[in-house]
């Protein structure tokens, strides 16, 4: 096996986690409430690293992440949630799940 077959997961750190395993997966909320979907995330450049500072969710994620074409296709009404770091549980990548009541979300427009 080359290291180009490798899956690079193994290669991770303690406290790490490939984001391309978490978008698109569905949210749950403290009382397995379906929230919506991991569309985006945000960050911030540490060191030599980069932070993930927060999770958009929804709607208004995937427009975010796909930009003003899809805007316009779906139009003003976007909806989601902004979660920050600490308000996503991600110790399991395949089910994140909210660390707080989604009220407690800062809701997108």
């Amino acid at each position: 096996m080359s290291t180009n077959d490798r899956d690079s997961a193994n290669d991770l750190r303690p406290g790490e986690v490939r984001l391309d395993r978490l978008l698109g997966r569905q949210v749950f909320g403290p009382n397995n409430q379906r929230i919506g979907h991991l569309e985006e995330f945000r960050v911030e450049k540490r060191g030599n690293g980069y932070v993930v500072t927060e999770y958009v969710i929804g709607v208004a994620g995937l427009i975010e992440r796909l930009g003003v074409a899809v805007k316009l296709l779906v139009g003003k009404r976007q909806g989601g949630y902004t979660a920050r770091w600490d308000q996503l549980d991600i110790s399991d990548p395949t089910r994140p799940r909210l660390t707080c009541p989604a009220s407690e979300l800062q809701k997108q427009r």
